[in-house]
């Protein structure tokens, strides 16, 4: 429920902005939103989470960061400084300019009223002697001609003390009091001393400034109409994987580079229609608010949100409308699941790499690089955590020339990118010519069986077979007989 919006920002705009988003179906975690404002309640827009599963706190951050309900008021603080020219303060350089300026105001005003006190104080020394000689003065002012020159020779006085005494009316100087004069003295220079240790103290200064601004806040001020408070809600947009409902989907990618998300588990992905000229290339199961990471023929690799892809019940849509490949690259596969996972990335040259799935992501359009292939081809990754990796899982890898090795996958190191280590022997020469190549490496766990394919029917390799091809990793392996050649494995779940 909204009950306060920003200033300058009206109800009507908030609403529109939020609505938008769910049109665009970029706010799935609202099902409803409602203006229910009245005179009594102005501001009351109510939304309506799609279940009680839904983080409130998370999903206002989001509008906070995606909506005007958090706004910054730009405010142009070009001033005339203390220096006497104008510049651009932020607040804290305004602050401390005004802190500044009030510290010079409060020191000129002390100052001024210490220079009137010590001014009164002297004339009332010399009234003090004006009082002491009280006949005498009233002689000299009766009967001289210069009465002020005679004054200040007289009794030692200042031209303003005398000034002060020839300026009394002679009532007044006959009513001069020694009393009221030494009690307005006294109060005078408590006054004086009290100013002057106040000049000369920087705490002082400090601390009546600081008293002075609290009585003027309690005289003048008034309860604040926004407050300021540590929020317990961060403004962060949360992203297409936190948005999107979390139901499981199947991605299957096409020969050409088509990909497309069915709903729940697809059995048979390759009896899907494809259009003229493609077909079935591979496919993975996953939900549909985790990324759906794609490797290409150059070892890039590019991450799509699945909930964002196109329906199975069409022939889906090319990768390339959304991801900017290099020229002349091809996509090879199609990785997804939880982001711990971790999958076994290889190329035809013989060599590969585990890598954790997360390690994969990546928001540019044009990817990045993970497998390092060097005139390779990149080959179909194969998920390692479902098998149980790191504890007990198998490598078994097959190369054109019809051998087949398998050993522990420990004995394959993880990495983010690279080339990786050599999971199979390969003739080099061979190799350059076109003639031999690794063609498939999977991870199996103790008891599943391998499919070796060479042509159409595939030959079963259970596990109480596994010790003939067992070996060291980077070996040649051995021959899979009747097959002189093999096109790739699979695994044979138990």
């Amino acid at each position: 429920m909204i009950l306060q919006l920003p200033y300058q920002v009206s109800g009507n705009k908030i609403i529109e902005q939020i609505a938008s988003q769910m049109k665009d179906k970029k706010l799935p975690l609202i099902t409803d939103i409602n203006d229910e404002s009245d005179h009594e309640t102005p501001i009351r827009i109510v939304l309506t989470p799609k279940s009680n599963r839904v983080n409130t706190d998370e999903l206002m951050g989001h509008l906070f960061a995606t909506t005007d309900l958090e706004k910054n008021v730009r405010v142009n603080m070009n001033l005339i400084g203390l220096d006497g020219g104008p510049r651009v303060f932020d607040l804290k350089a305004l602050l401390s300019e005004w802190i500044k300026f009030r510290t010079q105001t409060v020191i000129r005003r002390l100052q001024f009223r210490l220079d009137e006190v010590e001014s009164r104080l002297h004339i009332l020394e010399g009234l003090m002697v004006a009082y002491l000689n009280l006949d005498e003065v009233i002689r000299i002012i009766r009967e001289e001609d210069n009465p002020k020159t005679k004054l200040i020779k007289a009794f030692k006085l200042s031209e303003i003390q005398a000034e002060a005494i020839l300026n009394l009316r002679l009532r007044n100087l006959a009513k001069l009091e020694e009393e009221k004069i030494l009690q307005e003295k006294n109060d005078l220079e408590k006054e004086q001393s009290e100013l002057t240790k106040i000049l000369k103290s920087k705490k002082k200064i400090n601390e009546l400034i600081q008293n002075e601004i609290k009585q003027d806040t309690k005289d003048f001020g008034d309860d604040r109409r926004t407050t300021m408070n540590e929020s317990a809600i961060t403004s962060q947009a949360l992203d297409q994987t936190q948005l999107a409902s979390s139901d499981p989907v199947t991605i299957v990618l096409s020969k050409a580079g088509w990909v497309r998300a069915a709903k729940g588990a697809l059995e048979d992905p390759q009896s899907l229609n494809y259009k003229s000229g493609d077909d079935y290339l591979s496919s993975v199961p996953g939900r549909s608010n985790q990324f759906a990471v794609f490797i290409d023929s150059t070892g890039r690799v590019y991450s799509i949100v699945a909930d964002t892809l196109p329906s199975a019940r069409s022939n889906g849509e090319p990768l390339s409308s959304r991801l900017n490949p290099p020229d002349g690259a091809y996509f090879a596969g199609v990785i997804s699941g939880n982001p711990n996972q971790h999958w076994l990335l290889s190329s035809s040259s013989g060599y590969g790499f585990f890598a954790k799935l997360e390690d994969l992501y990546t928001k540019n359009r044009k990817g990045k690089t993970c497998i390092s292939v060097k005139g390779a081809e990149v080959l179909l990754p194969s998920n390692a955590t479902s098998y149980g990796y790191p504890e007990e899982t198998y490598v078994a890898a097959a190369n054109s020339a019809g051998k087949l090795l398998i050993f522990k996958s420990n004995e394959l190191m993880e990495m983010s990118k690279g080339k990786g280590l050599k999971i199979i022997g390969i003739n080099s020469k061979k190799f350059k010519e076109g003639k031999e190549k690794m063609v498939s490496a999977i991870v199996i766990g103790p008891k599943d069986s391998i499919r070796v394919y060479s042509g159409k029917k595939p030959k079963i390799i259970r596990p109480d077979e596994f010790e003939n091809y067992m070996s060291e990793r980077g070996k040649r392996g051995r021959s899979v007989p009747p097959f002189k050649k093999i096109d790739s494995l699979e695994v044979e779940p138990k």
